[in-house]
């Protein structure tokens, strides 16, 4: 509902994508819920509803994959995201603004929760990627490796790794070995790890434009016992970030808003979890 609030919807094509039933258990709240979708969006929309379930990872890239084959730029949001009312706006002047700068691979309409920040009005570069709530074009997308090649070096470069894993303030390392190895089903850490070798560039807002209402036990991702990325979006619709002229990185904030994903991801805390599971689940798959 709160996309419909968002200033220029009205204006925007609408593609629904929905997988399939993992179960026969599952199909009436998924044709239920299908049925909510279409009476909210009628004719607005075009659907493309799977019979059977596809998985996450397979789900999000095919549709990314399909939308791109007929615009040059997309949107990205899934059914647990709630929006600031300026946040289409805001993505779509950024895409019209990067659409041809190809140091920039994505829009994040998300942003950690960063002290210093909460009070700036101007939109930020980060070597990093978000899953929530964000955008890309045809050019970029195009750079995706659904097969991550390359990503041993993650594994036997300290260097690479520790660069990859922004400082050691986020396990993103272990993360794209348990997808090769089959143990998850993300192609968020691809995507990242496409865009880490293409040394891409993510616009990110000073303050969050998404809020992920997954984190109520609803959602598939995102919960932990020391970690907390949960932050609350602006209700203030006339905020919409500045977006910068010069595509750089401001050392200074990345390293704050490093050590703000360092603090949601649990401190210390957090990192001693991420560094044995690195050490148990490189052992053990060997």
């Amino acid at each position: 509902m709160s996309l419909m609030n968002c200033e220029g919807f009205e204006q925007s094509p609408i593609i629904v994508f929905a997988d399939g039933p993992k179960t026969l258990g599952e199909l009436s709240d998924i044709e239920e819920t299908r049925a909510v979708v279409k009476g909210l969006l009628g004719d607005r929309a075009e659907y493309h509803f799977n019979d059977t379930n596809h998985g996450l990872a397979n789900s999000i890239i095919s549709g990314v994959s399909k939308v791109l084959g007929k615009f040059d730029r997309v949107i990205v949001i899934e059914d647990d995201l709630d929006f600031a009312p300026t946040f289409l706006v805001y993505m779509n002047l950024s895409l019209e603004a990067y659409a041809n700068n190809f140091s920039v691979y994505q829009i994040s309409g998300y942003m950690f929760d960063v002290p210093e920040l909460r009070q700036d009005t101007n939109a930020l570069f980060l070597p990093i990627i978000n899953s929530w709530g964000w955008a890309t074009w045809k050019r970029a997308w195009l750079q995706f490796d659904s097969s991550a090649s390359g990503w041993e070096d993650v594994k036997d470069d300290r260097a690479l790794r520790l660069r990859f894993n922004i400082g050691g303030a986020y396990d993103f390392s272990t993360m794209l070995q348990k997808q090769i190895k089959g143990r998850i089903d993300s192609w968020a850490i691809r995507w990242y790890w496409s865009v880490f070798k293409a040394g891409g560039l993510t616009l990110f807002p000073p303050r969050t434009l998404v809020n992920n209402l997954g984190f109520d036990g609803s959602g598939s991702h995102g919960r932990g016992r020391f970690r907390n990325f949960r932050v609350s979006h602006s209700n203030q619709e006339s905020f919409v970030p500045n977006i910068p002229e010069e595509v750089r990185l401001d050392p200074k904030i990345v390293n704050r808003v490093f050590a703000a994903i360092y603090h949601s991801n649990g401190g210390w805390r957090g990192k001693l979890i991420d560094t044995c599971r690195f050490v148990f689940y490189g052992f053990f798959s060997r």
